[in-house]
């Protein structure tokens, strides 16, 4: 930003300031400070934003749709991306305004929980950076998941009203309202437009978001009647659709209002493309060619309800005959799978479908009679059609639908893929192979580094003499050079620590506890599951508990054991895995005899904003899920990025990660897949537990009164499920047991390994340097070239 750039800057910051308040500079507040940023910055980017539109307006565009965007915070990111950070930074404290004041003042956006969604805010971002013609389409919740507080240990959700102050990074487009008809309810799918701002390029693309309102506010004859709540009735019913990320389903009425909310997002997004194509080419209009301009990606299988939905509009709202609409559809959508979890695997019954659009259920009826008259031609029988069917034993299999009219379909990390072909889709696979493709994961270096790490990014530069690596991140492997290079590892070091202190002052601020910034940093940070095992990490410091009890002096290194989650709230088991991480934390921590030597730590409302600063200051990434069912994790690539070794099991990009960096500059254990294959059969959880002493005294410690669950039964709960069997099933699920001394002893190597400052440090410069395969720009450029077909 040039002199005159950063005069006209300053000067319209304080025209929007002062147009926004109507105060004295000095009388205004942090939150009128950060609107006024915000307000300047979206002028900066009108022109580039509307360029782009225009520019993108009859070429092939792809069209992200997905449940999740957790695009976390946008005022760093954006200033980030345009090139003017500092230049922003240093102009407000020339006129007095503490940066860092108005930015902390920025809720992160409740649009996503876990992987899922941080890869898609990952994808949008990396496609504008690459100057690729995307567009996302979700969900604009107004509470999204829920915020997050421990009670005593416990999790308790509260709504996160993330826009109660209102948004700085939407623009509301009334006049691209769609209509979305229910069964019995019609609402207003009303867009909200937010800028992806691409690095440094000028190119603005768009993430719309819907949000459900009703037509009418409130029934003014209810409530002139004196019935104010049924004259609010149908507003709240309308704006319930929207209100929560994935509502809790243990019931029905759950259930159908996740259905709804998907069907919602996906009508108003078709309808918007639609519609859209209609208005380009109003007098070369043919329908055969909508698939020539648009490719859409199925995020998971939330919005494969898109696929009836859009022959349902070219059928019944623009003439076009079944057949037509089934051809166009099979060369538009395409599907990404991001689980091996056959529950995850969406499948809704007929009468929900039914609740929802009677349309679209009439549809996939149709298509799946289609599918079942195809396999007979082809010579199959009843029994091997069974498992292909979309329509079986009243339900609609979801996946089956999306394999089917879908052109392609694309697993997140190489084993993942393998395990799609060989087991989760062996007969969609034998028939249709030609679908089947694999897309490794990718991470925002910008977000994920630029951003979050100042330090580091400042040391790459230097070393490598260029910034260019921020748009290209192969260039990384440039500082292998530096790998005996004693001064600069010595460097390295000393960021970590610096990262580590900042970290230790955030926890101390926000958890109240105080930690040892020289301590190992050993995090694991992730959605609460049973397959993520972070029950296994738990019992494991049980474990190092007992021992340091037993023997004070023991040879251990100090070590912070920090975890961050959310457990969705009607997942009984992984509520229990948060109070019991609280609980062994809250022995631990307040023991004289271990606290000095060991922490734990379970963060408060993980979410984007934490994690930015927790991956910059780890030492250990614990990536530690049963073989064969973490899809890819993305995670993994954040801390390998920032110099956090690995410490994980051969599962999901864990495999490219060893791959990249070497498994000796990293910490592998466990069984692999095809070891838990051999002994799924026939595995007895008892018998570890009855043969290991370590095994015994950690399992026996959940029931013997050590650890206190205030008689919830949640530590029983965990008890059972590892040595009994469960509702016809054999106990340990995902073998904990099986991997417990494999893991014990891997810590007790990495423990000892972290005393060699420069070794672990050449381990850490290593991943570093090999962590450029794992950028989100590569994966969209694979998707771009490979699926998407466009420039």
């Amino acid at each position: 930003m040039d002199k005159l750039a950063k005069d006209k800057f300053a000067e319209q910051y304080m025209e929007n300031l002062q147009r926004i308040t109507l105060k004295r500079f000095e009388d205004t507040s942090n939150k009128d400070r950060y609107d006024a940023l915000c307000a300047t910055i979206m002028g900066l980017i009108n022109k580039d934003w509307r360029g782009t539109k225009a520019k993108a307006r009859k070429e092939r565009k792809a069209y992200y749709l997905s449940a999740e965007f957790l695009i976390g915070r946008s005022l760093g990111n954006n200033l980030i991306n345009l090139g003017i950070y500092e230049e922003v930074k240093d102009l407000l404290s020339e006129i007095g305004i503490d940066f860092e004041s108005i930015e902390d003042y920025e809720d992160d956006a409740a649009l996503g929980n876990g992987g899922l969604g941080r890869l898609a805010a990952c994808f949008m971002d990396s496609a504008a950076s690459q100057n690729l013609s995307l567009v996302g389409y979700g969900v604009r919740y107004r509470e999204g998941i829920f915020k997050q507080e421990i009670e005593k240990g416990f999790q308790v959700e509260h709504g996160d009203s993330w826009i109660k102050d209102g948004d700085g990074w939407s623009i509301r487009v009334d006049s691209d309202a769609k209509i979305v008809k229910f069964r019995d309810q019609q609402v207003k799918a009303v867009p909200y437009d937010m800028p992806v701002v691409g690095f440094e390029n000028g190119v603005v693309n768009t993430l719309r978001l819907w949000q459900s309102e009703p037509f009418e506010e409130f029934d003014f004859a209810k409530f002139n009647n004196f019935e104010y709540d049924d004259a609010v009735a149908e507003k709240n019913r309308a704006e319930d659709i929207t209100r929560v990320l994935y509502p809790n389903d243990m019931q029905k009425a759950g259930k159908l209002l996740r259905l709804k909310q998907q069907y919602f997002f996906c009508s108003a997004s078709i309808q918007d493309m639609v519609e859209t194509y209609k208005r380009d080419f109003p007098t070369d209009l043919k329908f055969e060619e909508f698939a020539r301009y648009h490719v859409i990606q199925l995020n998971d299988t939330h919005p494969i309800i898109a696929i009836p939905e859009l022959i349902r509009v070219l059928v019944d709202e623009n003439g076009i005959f079944f057949e037509d609409a089934f051809k166009i559809a099979s060369k538009v959508f395409a599907f990404t799978n991001h689980t091996v979890l056959q529950e995850a695997l969406e499948r809704w019954s007929e009468d929900l479908m039914q609740e929802v659009s009677p349309r679209c259920l009439e549809i996939i009826e149709q298509i799946d009679k289609k599918l079942v008259e195809e396999l007979k031609e082809r010579g199959f029988s009843e029994a091997q059609i069974a498992p292909y069917r979309i329509m079986a034993n009243n339900t609609v299999h979801m996946a089956n639908l999306a394999i089917y009219i879908g052109f392609s379909v694309n697993g997140v990390a190489e084993i993942h893929s393998q395990i799609l072909k060989d087991d989760t889709f062996k007969e969609w696979y034998r028939i249709s192979s030609e679908k089947f493709n694999n897309k490794t994961n990718g991470i925002t270096p910008r977000r994920w580094l630029v951003y979050s790490n100042r330090e580091l990014t400042n040391f790459i530069t230097e070393k490598l003499g260029t910034d260019t690596w921020k748009n290209n991140l192969d260039q990384l492997k440039g500082l292998e050079k530096y790998l005996d290079d004693e001064k600069v590892l010595e460097e390295l070091w000393d960021i970590k620590q610096t990262k580590k202190k900042q970290l230790a002052k955030y926890i101390l601020e926000n958890e109240g506890i105080k930690v040892d910034s020289k301590s190992i940093f050993d995090i694991q940070i992730k959605r609460i599951h049973e397959y993520k095992r972070q029950h296994l990490n738990i019992l494991h410091i049980i474990y190092l508990y007992h021992q340091l009890k037993k023997n004070p002096d023991m040879d251990f290194t100090p070590t912070t054991f920090i975890f961050g989650g959310k457990a969705a709230p009607g997942y009984f088991r992984a509520k229990g895995m948060i109070k019991l991480a609280n609980e062994v934390a809250r022995v631990v921590n307040n023991d004289p005899d271990v606290n000095k030597k060991m922490k734990v730590i379970f963060v408060e409302n993980y979410r984007v904003t934490y994690a930015e600063k927790l991956f910059p200051a780890a030492d250990v990434s614990e990536q530690i899920s049963t073989a064969g069912k973490e899809a890819s994790g993305t995670g993994n690539m954040k801390f390998m990025l920032n110099g956090a070794l690995t410490l994980g099991t051969l599962d999901g990009a864990n495999v490219e990660i060893f791959a990249e960096a070497g498994e000796e500059n990293n910490y592998r254990f466990g069984a692999t897949v095809e070891e838990l294959a051999e002994i799924a059969d026939s595995y007895n959880p008892f018998e570890y537990y009855s043969k290991d002493e370590n095994i015994k005294d950690v399992v026996d410690s959940l029931v013997s009164g050590e650890f206190k669950d205030n008689d919830t039964y949640y530590f029983l709960d965990i008890y059972n499920e590892l040595i009994k069997p469960q509702n016809g099933e054999r106990g340990d699920q995902y073998y904990l047991l099986k991997d417990f001394e494999s893991y014990r002893q891997t810590q007790a190597k990495l423990n000892k390994e972290y005393r060699n400052k420069l070794e672990w440090s050449r381990k850490c410069l290593k991943n570093i340097a090999n962590a450029g395969f794992f950028s989100s720009d590569r994966t969209i450029v694979n998707y771009a070239d490979d699926i998407w077909k466009i420039d």
